[in-house]
């Protein structure tokens, strides 16, 4: 189980930054490669949890065989006082079959205090290392949003320039241009026709001024 967390963590360390030019989705393998790890850990803490529940069920025997050992030890003292040397003999023999008992039960726990101490120092650099890898995964996924950020605006702002797009403003200009030559022909004809207005008005006067005078001349009034 840990060889296999170590080697989650050399994958991790390794080829994260390698799959960022690959086909597959960072985000989510950097995603899957957490949860395996989290499931790493869980499954070491169960192992540890129960190399403790041992530590304890040992060290709580060894507790029990000491005590035999020390019951047995007053009983024989208070048969030698009441002078029943068998029931004395008797309690010495027990009493050293729990001390063998307790010996091998001292040496039992000591091993699985050793153990449990192992472990918990390996589940601890186990979730030192995930959190090391939790931010490196996060710095990863920042990463990769951005470059799928900087992807999508060069492709847009790349799709702007377009020869289609280009055609389309070339053929609105021209339509502009079109309008505004089609205005300025409209006020160079509305100028025209303003002018020969202005001349057939002032035909117009000259024949009024023309009349008057020749009515002055009947009138003598010249």
């Amino acid at each position: 189980m840990f060889k296999f967390f170590k080697r989650m963590k050399t994958v991790v360390e390794s080829e994260l930054n390698a799959m960022l030019d690959k086909a597959e989705d960072p985000v989510k393998m950097l995603d899957q490669f957490m949860r395996e790890m989290e499931a790493d850990i869980r499954e070491a803490e169960a192992a540890v949890a129960k190399q403790i529940a041992n530590e304890k069920m040992l060290e709580r025997k060894y507790e029990d065989a000491k005590k035999m050992v020390e019951k047995r030890q007053q009983q024989a003292m208070t048969a030698v006082e009441a002078g029943n040397d068998d029931l004395a003999k008797r309690a010495l023999e027990d009493k050293k079959i729990h001390s063998q008992t307790a010996d091998t039960l001292k040496e039992s726990f000591d091993r699985a205090k050793l153990d449990s101490t192992t472990l918990r120092k390996k589940l601890d650099e186990m979730k030192a290392e995930y959190h090391e890898m939790k931010l490196k995964k996060d710095t990863l996924k920042a990463r990769a949003e951005s470059a799928k950020t900087r992807t999508k605006i060069n492709r847009t702002m790349s799709g702007i320039g377009g020869d289609e797009s280009r055609r389309g403003f070339e053929r609105m200009e021209e339509k502009v241009l079109q309008y505004e030559a089609e205005a300025e022909t409209s006020e160079d004809m509305r100028s025209s026709n303003r002018s020969l207005d202005d001349e057939f008005a002032a035909l117009e006067k000259n024949d009024v001024d023309d009349e008057l005078a020749a009515l002055k001349r009947e009138m003598g009034k010249e």
